[in-house]
Formats: C-alpha cells, sequence, structure tokens
C-alpha cells in the first residue's frame, strides 16, 4: 500500500515512510492510494469473528506487506486488549465506551499500535526517533503510556498551559523516562502550528515523526470501534447513526473509512462544541479556520482540525455528497451541561463533556424510528473530573489506572515560541 500526501506535491511513500515521517515534505497528511472493501461474507459474518480478527482484516490493507502477518497480529493483540462495550441510554441510543484502555480514553488504541509500528520499524537503526505531538488534552497520555520505555524512541509532548484537567496533565508530565513534556504558552492551535512547523525545518526534520492523528499509524487503528459496535448491534437489524465528538476529526474519518470498507454505517454526525469550523462550513461550504476557544470539553478544542481534509478526500471534495452521509452540529456547555444532568436523570448513566456533545448530535440529527444511535464516549468522566462533579450530583470514584499518577510529580519545560521547541530538539 502507497500513501499520497494531500496537498499533492510531494512524492507517494509507503505506511513505514508514512508513519515515521509522519507528514509529507510538502507539509501535506498522508492518505491511501486504494480503498478496497471488505468481503461481504466477511461483513455478513462478523459476529463469528474476535475483535483481533476483525481488526487484522480492517487494517492489513494498509500495512500491507511492510510488516509480517504474525507480528501484524501481535502488534492488534497488544493494541485492542481492553473492552469496548455499548451501553443503553435512550430506548434508541447507545453510549460506545472507549475509555476502558490504560490512559481511559479512546486514543489509547492508535496510540499503542503506532508505538509498536514505528518500534518495529526503528528495530535496526542505531539513530533514535524523536515522536513529536501537540495535545489537546487525551492524546499526550495516550501516546506517553503507548511509547513509554519504547527502544530506540523518544517522545515530546507539547500542551497548552492552563488548558488541560489535572489528571490529563498528570498523566503527559509525570511518567519520565523517554517522555518529555512541553507546557506550551498559548492554545492547542499554537502546539500543533509548532509542530508543523518542525517538521518543515530541515535542521531536524530527519529525526521527527508525529503521534498525532496526522500520522496515519495512528488514525486508520481507530476505524476498529466501528467495527466492533456493528458487530455488538448487528441482531437489531436497525441502520446506524454514529455520533462523534470530534476535535482534531480524526476519530470520525476513522469512522468513515470503515463505512468505505463496507460497514453499514447510514451516517456520521460530528459534534462540536463551539468550536464550530466545520459545522460552520457545512452550511456556506467556506472552509474558514479560526483560533480556538476554550470549553469545558477541552479536547474538541480545535478551531483548524488536521482531518477534515481527509473527510473530504473520502468524499471526493463534494460538498452535496459529504452532506448526505455527514452532519455536524455545535453545541455551547451550557447545553452541554444540561444534557449531562438529563442524561444522568433518564438513565442514570454519567456522561463526561465530550460525551454529552455526542448524544446532543443524535438528538439535533433526529433518529428515525428504523435507526439506532451511538455516541462515542472517548473519555472516562473521572478525566474531568471538577466538571462532572459540579454538573452532577455524584462523587466519581477514582479508577486504578488514574490513581497511579495522581501523586507523581509534574515535570515540564516551559516554552513560547517555536524556536524555544527547535533549541530542545536540537540539544
Amino acid at each position: 500500500m502507497n500513501y499520497y500526501s494531500l496537498h499533492h506535491k510531494s512524492p507517494n511513500t509507503t505506511f513505514k515512510n508514512a508513519v515515521v515521517e509522519g507528514l509529507a515534505k510538502d507539509r501535506g497528511i498522508y492518505f491511501p492510494e486504494n480503498i478496497t472493501p471488505l468481503s461481504q461474507d466477511f461483513i455478513k459474518n462478523i459476529e463469528n469473528y474476535t475483535n483481533h480478527e476483525i481488526a487484522f482484516e480492517a487494517i492489513k490493507q494498509f500495512v500491507g506487506d511492510e510488516i509480517p502477518t504474525e507480528i501484524l497480529k501481535e502488534i492488534i493483540e497488544k493494541t485492542v486488549s481492553f473492552d469496548f462495550p455499548l451501553v443503553k441510554v435512550d430506548e434508541n441510543i447507545a453510549s460506545l465506551e472507549l475509555f476502558h484502555g490504560p490512559t481511559m480514553a479512546f486514543k489509547d488504541v492508535g496510540a499503542k499500535f503506532m508505538a509498536k509500528c514505528l518500534e518495529y520499524f526503528n528495530r535496526d537503526n542505531k539513530e533514535e526517533v524523536t515522536v513529536l505531538v501537540a495535545t489537546s488534552g487525551d492524546t499526550g497520555g495516550a501516546v506517553a503510556n503507548g511509547f513509554l520505555g519504547a527502544k530506540g524512541v523518544n517522545v515530546v509532548i507539547l500542551y497548552p498551559s492552563g488548558k488541560v484537567s489535572d489528571i490529563q496533565e498528570k498523566q503527559l508530565t509525570t511518567l519520565g523516562q523517554n517522555i518529555t513534556a512541553l507546557e506550551v504558552d498559548g492554545v492547542f492551535d499554537d502546539c500543533q502550528e509548532m509542530v508543523k512547523t518542525a517538521f518543515l525545518d530541515e535542521e531536524i526534520i530527519k529525526k521527527l515523526t508525529s503521534a498525532n492523528s496526522i500520522n496515519v499509524a495512528r488514525w486508520l487503528p481507530q476505524m476498529f470501534y466501528f467495527f466492533f459496535a456493528y458487530k455488538a448491534l448487528k441482531s437489531k437489524n436497525k441502520e446506524l447513526v454514529f455520533s462523534v465528538p470530534s476535535g482534531n476529526f480524526g476519530n470520525i474519518c476513522a469512522g468513515i473509512m470503515a463505512q468505505k470498507l463496507g460497514l453499514p454505517i447510514k451516517h456520521f454526525v460530528a459534534a462540536t462544541n463551539v468550536n464550530d469550523t466545520v459545522p460552520n462550513y457545512l452550511v456556506d461550504g467556506i472552509y474558514t479556520p479560526k483560533p480556538s476557544k476554550a470549553t469545558i470539553s477541552n479536547a474538541m478544542d480545535v478551531g483548524n482540525p488536521s482531518n477534515f481534509i481527509r473527510i473530504r478526500e473520502l468524499f471526493n471534495n463534494d460538498l452535496a455528497t459529504l452532506k448526505s452521509a455527514f452532519s455536524s452540529y455545535s453545541f455551547t456547555d451550557d447545553e452541554t451541561r444540561e444534557t449531562m444532568q438529563k442524561i444522568y436523570e433518564n438513565s442514570g448513566y454519567v456522561a463526561d463533556p465530550h460525551g454529552a456533545v455526542g448524544y446532543l448530535g443524535l438528538k439535533k440529527y433526529g433518529l428515525k424510528e428504523n435507526e439506532f444511535g451511538v455516541f462515542l464516549e472517548t473519555a472516562h468522566p473521572v478525566k474531568f473530573l471538577d466538571v462532572v462533579e459540579e454538573t452532577l450530583p455524584v462523587k466519581v470514584e477514582i479508577p486504578e489506572q488514574i490513581q497511579k499518577v495522581m501523586n507523581n510529580k509534574k515535570v515540564a519545560l516551559k516554552a513560547s515560541s517555536y524556536e524555544d521547541l527547535k533549541a530542545f530538539l536540537m540539544e
């Protein structure tokens, strides 16, 4: 499988190079040359396959022969090592919980998959590679955990000062070993811009790769969730609508990839907070990135989502075709809090702010009688403890995964400009 840059000014490259490089030389993100649908027999009999077998079938064409079959299967076993339960919230709505991994966020799957791929590709290299990643919240912790101790790999995580939750900050600043955190004076978009600038800098680019969802090995494994949910819901014989809390749009883009592989998904809803670049685009057809705004659903505080260009590519850059299968709505913090309360009052379910935005997306879409809605619960409520306990009459129990880091000492270097980042990377 080869990959091309969506800026179309760099030569096509292999899966390995796309993973190692992260971003193409022309600053475009990589996209697979071909998407071959899976056999209808596989889809029709999906309940007869294990999650590991499903994940292997979904990802193998995108890896090709660059990782031997048995090693790829081992990587998948280490990646898909926890449950992805569906929890009924309304009569025709369920929450797909993606937070049962080591850092209690959906990004555990992509981070672990990429870490193991990069470790395999780097197995014979004597020079170390640096994984450079920007985070608006959960990416940092997932990447830090996924790459912790990886041979020949150093990780540098940029995060916006004061704009991630306390637990999120602990998860990315306390592990040590091969993980370094840079606390940036700015917002997530500033962190992301610094990362992209580094990938254009000839002095340092040769030893860099990215673990944001711009990296194909971080992005593609997120298809797995949608296959697992379809397997669990197939017997309902209803048309499925997925609502995905969306920030950088990698997760929902992976869902659309699953649909292109033949998974019968009727519609996607990209639910956002007040960072409404994509909802506005669907209204007027004009894509206008803008500075991000801070909200209680901070992992979605993105004003220029990197993966939306991939979504447009999947629909041949045709707005009408996109709108037939994809909707996007934005919601305020007040609406989010009210919905958290409503969900709890109706079902006793404790949704985090991102899950609540996903639920709102389904309500705004308006499910038909023959449709079943799934919203992605992308992080455990404990990750947003203050917001949840201020909004709901609950005391959230601290899971073991979180207790491990709560008392650890934060270690982070300060950065206010690209020059600060470059100086650190040059050391």
